[in-house]
């Protein structure tokens, strides 16, 4: 895992989720420093404060020297009247015991101006209008201690007052040069304190992300299935009994419940319904109007397998659809009803729109396949039994026939209703619209036309802008019952199923075709005389009389559904 993203988070959503081990360890490092500094500071401020008692102590010593000092020196004076030597004797005296580069002693005068001047710094001319001066001059005592500024930089001090000399004898160290040797300190012990608290947060980091590395594992795992929009469980193998881990059975308990129901919900809806559910948290009663491809299965002789199957029919139909809705779906379409032995399939609300007639196609092959395959089981079946026994049953026969599986495909195209409908305690969706409808009746043209599937011109021209796989074989003109629209009905084959016999034969019913709508019957017998495909005989039968009506206009009237 990249140690980035283990640190900072990942993003989901547009919102960073930042671990929360991050969080505790930046919480602990920042009460760990804050604290650390904290403590340090206070015992630095409190040692410097002895520090100041100890140096004042020190320093009122020296002033006691320096001041006995100049009070013999200046009897000295008053003998020999050399106020220059007896300055210099002063301030030579009073640099021995100046242990800094910025320490001083000095004498002022009331006025300003410098008795002596003891330091290794430069001496000033006068304090006239100093801070200096207007403390001194403030304290009626005449001693004590004093903080003033010198050339910019802050002191503190001792005085007191010599009446030998009418001067205020004062001994001083800067605050800054005093403070250096602790700062240094501080700061060294501050790089300790650093370099222990980086220890302590890995080990912490370490030890904390140890405890909680379940955490980040529940959270990547929920992260995950939203993602993938599908629940799982989460991987909880050598988890600690703590509050975490029964946080984390308690969501693979719910995931469990959850995926569950929602197996459950995906097989009573359609896919892209399920899907929208997810994502919107709801399901609405509202549709749209949707270019859609609508396929209708339907089981040829169900009355039959019914009577002689009884109840057990629908393990036969169970068995079939269960293959059947996997084609479908594989194709992106989603089913939108099972009624008994029929099935309405909608495509074009998941995939791309400009292929869903294709898509279509490929199912009701599929569809063909599943039923053709299951045939061939029953097939099979029944010959491993009649070499067993030597021949089947009366009622084992009826049962053969009755589970050999044909299904007719119809299959229409166009601008259907498509949404939800009902109420909010019982829904459901549905495709409403003539093109619905048409694949129905086009279904049904597959028992009279004898062939498996039967579409619509929409279809035609949809699938072949897209694919030259398939040959489509105009079967008739059309007008079903209920209906005025007259529709051209095709057959489609796959190219890759046709043999130069077939090819030949389809090629004659479409010359013989276009001789029967335009009512020279004659020459369509004619023409369809050597053709053996099945559904020409439904011709022959409409032309036997040899003539048309009188009324002929090409069309063939349906009288039932």
């Amino acid at each position: 895992m990249n140690p980035i993203r283990s640190i900072l988070g990942t993003k989901f959503g547009g919102t960073r989720v930042v671990p929360i081990v991050t969080k505790i360890v930046a919480l602990f490092s920042v009460f760990l420093l804050v604290s650390s500094f904290g403590s340090n500071y206070i015992n630095l401020e409190m040692n410097r404060g002895e520090l100041i008692g100890l140096t004042n102590n020190l320093l009122v010593k020296d002033l006691a020297e320096l001041y006995s000092f100049a009070s013999t020196q200046s009897e000295i004076y008053s003998f020999n009247g050399n106020l220059s030597d007896t300055v210099g004797a002063i301030e030579k005296s009073a640099i021995k015991n100046l242990a800094r580069d910025h320490s001083t002693a000095f004498g002022i005068r009331k006025d300003g101006s410098l008795l002596f001047w003891a330091s290794r710094q430069p001496r000033p001319d006068r304090f006239n209008g100093s801070d200096l001066v207007a403390k001194l001059g403030s304290d009626s005592r005449g001693e004590g201690k004093l903080n003033f500024s010198l050339g910019g930089a802050a002191y503190f001090g001792v005085y007191k007052y010599n009446d030998n000399w009418q001067a205020y004898i004062v001994r001083a160290e800067e605050t800054r040069e005093f403070q250096r040797d602790t700062d240094a300190i501080f700061w060294r012990i501050a790089g300790i304190i650093l370099a222990m608290t980086a220890v302590i947060i890995v080990v912490g980091a370490l030890l904390v992300n140890r405890i909680l590395r379940y955490v980040g594992r529940i959270t990547q795992s929920i992260m995950k299935m939203q993602t993938d929009q599908k629940m799982a469980l989460i991987d909880l193998s050598g988890a600690p009994n703590d509050e975490i881990s029964y946080m984390g059975a308690s969501l693979n308990s719910l995931s469990s419940t959850i995926d569950n129901l929602l197996s459950i919900f995906r097989r009573f809806v359609t896919q892209d319904i399920a899907q929208r559910a997810y994502r919107e948290r709801e399901i609405r009663l509202e549709g749209t109007t949707k270019n859609l491809t609508i396929l209708f299965s339907d089981i040829k002789g169900f009355t039959f397998m019914t009577e002689t199957l009884g109840t057990e029919i629908i393990d036969v139909l169970n068995l079939h659809y269960q293959r059947a809705i996997g084609r479908i779906h594989d194709e992106e379409g989603i089913v939108g009803s099972i009624i008994g032995d029929a099935l309405l399939a909608v495509f074009g609300t998941l995939g791309e729109s400009s292929v869903k007639s294709q898509d279509a196609l490929r199912a009701a092959f599929g569809i063909q396949e599943v039923a053709a395959g299951l045939r061939k089981d029953m097939h099979v079946l029944r010959e491993e039994i009649m070499e067993r026994r030597g021949a089947l049953t009366q009622a084992e026969e009826a049962i053969y026939k009755a589970v050999l599986l044909e299904v007719g495909v119809g299959i229409d195209g166009g601008d259907v209703f498509y949404g939800n409908i009902g109420s909010y305690e019982r829904m459901t969706t549905t495709v409403i619209g003539d093109n619905v409808n048409s694949a129905s009746r086009l279904e049904g043209l597959t028992r009279i036309y004898r062939v498996p599937i039967v579409c619509s011109e929409f279809i035609k021209n949809e699938v072949m802008s897209g694919t030259t796989a398939y040959r489509f074989l105009e079967l008739d003109s059309v007008q079903v019952k209920g209906k005025t629209k007259v529709k051209k009905i095709y057959w489609p084959i796959r190219r890759a199923e046709l043999d130069p016999r077939l090819s030949s034969e389809l090629d004659a019913f479409s010359a013989g075709l276009g001789f029967y709508y335009s009512g020279s019957w004659t020459r369509a017998a004619e023409t369809w005389k050597d053709v053996k495909i099945p559904l020409v005989e439904v011709f022959k039968e409409r032309i036997a009389g040899g003539e048309p009506p009188a009324d002929w206009n090409g069309i063939w009237a349906m009288t039932t559904k």
